[in-house]
């Protein structure tokens, strides 16, 4: 009677309902305020400071949502739903430290937030309930002013605006079908639905949200039509052609002419709308075309491989160091990286006024990757294959770039050691964005320094004409401090984001010079709460011999006389081609403690240790895959993890739970099924029957008829048999994520339930792969912590079950509202 009574108080109930609230310490990180994203203007004068917008309220999701052709979005304001929306944008003075805040702005989501290259004006969109219009704040008159009263298109086309390089204004992308009476599903001709296959291989992912009948052909057409129009700073605005199907649209250095690519029909029901037929040219500013660059048709039938392309041209950008100069892309292999020819590229390039036939501009041995361009006489070429990780990068001369071509970098592109960082821009005299070079032969990099130390960030000057690199500065213990922006042309003044075990990120300015460091901003510690916890960085080998870290969180007070703690351990497989490359540590020491809400450090609070990001490689060396030993490599790094936390006295081995999220759920799984290692695990938004993503997943070329075996085997759908510990699973209802349809939680629930095994499935409404709402997020929060606590935590004692609050389990007087949601939540 006891034993039954302990399990109702301390566990968790079938009848659960509605949406729950954690601990009061857990429901503080949901609102923690974190330090805000960064954009410098160009002159280096000023610091945008964009106020992340984290979360939403519920009510927000249960808008109308449109998913069409893989993209969903609000019919409303014709927006993508994105993460990336601010809440408020301030600019902080880089010299004086004084601060601007943009008033005059209207309430609702702040998007797309994009200095002009004079640096006098800085841009935004502002999504409101059913509009989304441009904005524009005046850094000299200090006044912000609205620039559209139309709705943007921001459907296909996002951004939905984007800057002329000489800053005289924009050429914006309008919803012409915004206001337009929508099209209803009675009102289209119904029939049979007919798709009919070629007998042409045509692999592709399990992608979600696709088109599926012509109603739904018929609405893309609605949503994804625009207008490009140029609007000038004055606020008048010039139709640039007729409405059409824009895929893309790009100015061109000199702010001439575009380069619009236009969706085609027929459509698919098969690949998302990125693979659709489209047709390429170039316009000028009035929407006259002035050459076609191609005719591409629907691409259903790429051949299998991450590095496989579709044929004919491909990938046009502007050359950005001249005028109006396109460069493309063309597959010499027939779109298929495991053919073998000498050359699996060509790039090709027209210049106004594109009279001329196009030129071979280079030859690529391996796939083409991207182009930074600095002026005529340098520039820099990247490619890849993915078999052996390859990237590839080379300093050219843009006049002649098949000769005397100099590799800068060549590497595994999982080889953090080796990684040389990133170039630092700037705009040049057009205002397009190049590569900065500094008398003809300088460029600067910034990097995270990966080392068997930790990283170290680093700010580096190469020479171009010796091929050589010089290291102006590194970051240094007891901080971890990275380089945001230049501020000169030495590399001797710069900003950088400062952090310690112990110090909350700020912004600071380093000048080498002086030897000074002059902070810039003072954010306050966004987890007062969690004032004291401990980091240290492990490092420890599994069964053969690969070197492996984790980061070991420790509660605040934790005295090691109190004995062994209950564990969560919180990981992500990853795949590696190189040994010594898995091995490779990629974290600092040094960093701050992100407690944040998505994580597993919440529970630091609960008295729970917090083992994060423990190294969980799975590495096919040579001609071997890396998943053809998937299940024995990851069961080999988890015990190794395990075996470090216990060896060290800070675990309980009877009471460590594993946790993941997405590819880290699959991860979990498989953990419960192939092991005894874990007490109980939490399995967030997975993926658990690989036949449900027969070509491919992950880094996985292979499709399932190519490699039944390893597709049964590392799917723990196959094997719940094998499982005998609880486990959590989490999903939103609307994930949209390619594999991880939410019906991959609900059929291993239904295995699990079956076989009678200990499960507890929750569903969240309008959620996707990751959760936004707020009240979703507390509710993940409230069902991990008391799946933690009925298995990790001791049962009370007598004392404490005499003060144990009941009162919860009383019936509670709310009057049942048909409008009423909540999590579906099912327990075995």
């Amino acid at each position: 009677m006891m034993v039954g009574w302990l399990f109702m108080a301390w566990g968790v109930h079938a009848s659960d309902s509605g949406y729950k609230v954690p601990s009061s310490d857990l429901a503080k990180v949901v609102d923690a305020e974190l330090i805000p994203q960064s954009k410098l203007s160009a002159d280096g004068r000023w610091l945008a400071l964009l106020k992340r917008r984290r979360v939403v309220a519920l009510e927000e999701l249960t808008l109308p949502e449109k998913a069409l052709a893989g993209i969903k979005f609000n019919p409303a304001t014709f927006m993508r739903n994105s993460s990336r929306v601010y809440a408020a944008i301030e600019l902080k003075h880089v010299e004086t430290g004084s601060v601007v805040k943009l008033n005059g702005i209207p309430a609702g989501k702040l998007r797309n937030v994009q200095w002009a290259a004079n640096s006098q004006y800085i841009s935004f969109i502002v999504e409101q309930q059913d509009t989304a219009t441009l904005w524009l704040y005046d850094i000299k008159k200090r006044k912000a002013r609205q620039m559209t009263t139309s709705t943007l298109n921001g459907v296909v086309t996002s951004p939905a605006y984007k800057w002329l390089p000489d800053s005289s204004g924009f050429v914006v992308n309008f919803a012409v079908n915004h206001g337009k009476p929508r099209l209803l599903e009675s009102g289209q001709k119904s029939g049979p639905i007919i798709q009919q296959s070629s007998g042409v291989k045509a692999p592709a992912r399990t992608y979600q949200n696709l088109l599926s009948s012509p109603f739904d052909e018929a609405q893309f057409k609605f949503f994804a039509q625009g207008q490009l129009a140029k609007l000038s700073i004055d606020g008048r605005a010039k139709a640039i052609g007729k409405p059409t199907y824009l895929k893309s649209f790009l100015v061109s250095p000199d702010s001439t002419n575009l380069i619009v690519g236009m969706i085609d029909e027929p459509f698919s029901y098969q690949v998302r709308y990125s693979r659709f037929a489209t047709v390429w040219q170039v316009w000028g500013m009035t929407g006259f075309p002035l050459y076609e660059l191609a005719k591409q048709p629907l691409a259903d039938s790429i051949p299998q491989g991450f590095d496989s392309v579709r044929t004919g041209p491909r990938e046009f950008q502007w050359r950005k160091d001249k005028g109006a100069t396109v460069l493309w892309a063309e597959a010499q292999d027939g779109g298929n990286m495991k053919q073998v020819t000498e050359h699996h590229d060509h790039l090709y390039t027209i210049s106004s006024p594109f009279k001329r036939e196009p030129e071979l501009f280079a030859k690529v041995k391996d796939r083409f990757s991207g182009i930074q361009w600095a002026d005529e006489n340098i520039a820099l070429l990247s490619e890849w294959q993915f078999t052996d990780r390859l990237v590839r990068t080379s300093v050219i001369s843009p006049r002649n770039a098949d000769e005397r071509r100099v590799i800068f970098s060549e590497r595994s592109y999982n080889d953090a050691y080796n990684d040389p960082g990133r170039f630092i821009m700037a705009k040049n005299d057009l205002g397009a964005d190049v590569l900065k070079l500094v008398g003809g032969r300088y460029l600067f990099l910034r990097g995270n320094g990966a080392s068997k130390e930790g990283n170290k960030p680093f700010l580096d000057r190469y020479d171009v004409k010796t091929n050589s690199t010089t290291r102006l500065w590194q970051s240094t213990a007891p901080y971890y401090e990275r380089v945001r922006a230049m501020l000169d042309d030495e590399g001797l003044r710069f900003i950088t984001l400062r952090e310690s075990k112990l110090e909350q990120p700020n912004f600071f300015i380093r000048d080498l010079t002086f030897d000074a460091l002059t902070q810039l901003t003072r954010f306050a510690h966004p987890y007062p709460e969690f004032k004291g916890i401990t980091k240290e960085q492990l490092t420890y080998k599994r069964s053969d011999s690969t070197q492996l870290t984790g980061n070991l969180y420790l509660p605040a007070n934790y005295d090691p006389s109190q004995g062994p703690l209950p564990v969560l351990m919180w990981a992500y497989p990853l795949e590696y081609k190189n040994k010594q490359v898995a091995s490779q540590v990629r974290e600092s020491p040094y960093a701050f403690p992100y407690v944040g809400y998505w994580g597993p450090m919440p529970y630091l609070a609960q008295g729970i240790a917090v083992f994060d990001d423990p190294k969980m490689p799975i590495i096919g060396e040579g001609a071997q895959r890396p998943n053809d030993n998937f299940r024995s490599q990851l069961v080999a790094s988890a015990k190794a993890a395990v075996d470090v936390l216990v060896e060290q006295g800070i675990a309980d081995p009877k009471r460590i739970a594993i946790g993941g999220h997405s590819y880290g759920a699959f991860m979990v799984a498989n953990l419960l099924a192939h092991s005894d290692l874990f007490v109980a695990g939490i399995a967030r938004s997975g993926a658990y029957n690989r036949s449900l993503t027969p070509f491919g997943f992950q880094g996985e070329e292979r499709d399932f008829w190519q490699a039944q075996n390893v597709y049964s085997a590392m799917s723990p759908f196959f094997h719940v048999d094998k499982i005998n510990e609880p486990m959590l699973m989490i999903h939103g209802a609307e994930d949209p994520n390619s594999g991880t349809f939410p019906m991959q939680s609900q059929r291993m629930y239904a295995a699990m339930k079956g076989l009678g095994k200990d499960a507890r499935l929750v569903m969240l409404p309008y959620e996707g792969h990751s959760y936004k709402a707020r009240e979703s997020i507390l509710h993940v929060l409230w069902e991990q912590e008391q799946w933690l606590k009925r298995y990790l935590m001791p049962l009370p004692s007598i004392e404490e079950i005499e003060n144990i609050d009941l009162t919860w389990m009383e019936p509670l007087d709310i009057e049942p509202s048909d409008s009423t949601v909540e999590p579906s939540t099912t327990l075995q």
